[in-house]
């Protein structure tokens, strides 16, 4: 991963909220009202929002996002080991907001009257965001709001990193079948929940079984 200082993450997430901001600033009056806000697993619009609420969700999700990034650092009991991995969670903020811009980008044009598998457009920003994950999970040390946090990694250093360092290869192959959803669009949904939720029923024992082998 490149060089990635907390100055430049805060710049770079400030930018993309601002670009929301000022898209759906810009092309509000151009938009139906309501908007198609929800689809459903085929890809299907089948819910509606009042326009306002329906683009302002998207830079206010975004600006929640940005507080936490700011304070988590400030306020987890175990902030010295955040700082250990800050490069990773600078990085992971970046993504997460970079996906939620996508995701604006697609509610955009699809509102404008572009037609596509939804869940097919998503699944590469899903997928390559979930496979990010998977890179940065090992790298993380113990701390209370970013990782896999059990009552046995969060009592147990060895745990958390025996555990992170599965949950990353998990979370790499999630990544990449979830990238399959462009192709098999149906499927998407699946695709991408399907090999998150394995992963969950994998490591929560796992973590268990590491922090007992310490003993």
């Amino acid at each position: 991963m490149g060089h990635m200082t907390t100055r430049t993450a805060t710049i770079v997430i400030g930018a993309l909220i601002a670009v929301v901001i000022g898209a759906a600033w810009y092309w509000y009056g151009s938009l139906p009202d309501p908007i198609a806000s929800h689809w459903n697993a085929a890809g299907e619009a089948d819910g509606v929002m009042a326009k306002f609420w329906g683009l302002a969700l998207f830079p206010l999700v975004m600006g929640g996002l940005f507080g936490l990034f700011l304070l988590i650092p400030v306020i987890d009991p175990l902030r010295r080991n955040i700082e250990g991995f800050r490069r990773e969670f600078n990085i992971f903020f970046i993504a997460i907001i970079a996906f939620f811009t996508y995701l604006f980008a697609l509610v955009l044009a699809w509102n404008f009257g572009a037609r596509f598998p939804f869940g097919g457009a998503i699944a590469p920003a899903l997928g390559a965001l979930i496979f990010l994950i998977g890179v940065i999970l090992p790298r993380t040390k113990r701390n209370w709001f970013f990782g896999i946090r059990t009552p046995w990694t969060l009592s147990s250093d060895r745990a958390w990193t025996e555990t992170h360092r599965l949950g990353g290869r998990l979370f790499q192959i999630a990544g990449i079948l979830a990238v399959g959803g462009a192709i098999a669009p149906s499927y998407a949904f699946v695709l991408a929940i399907g090999p998150l939720i394995a992963a969950v029923l994998i490591l929560l024992p796992y973590s268990y079984i590491a922090y007992r082998r310490e003993r």
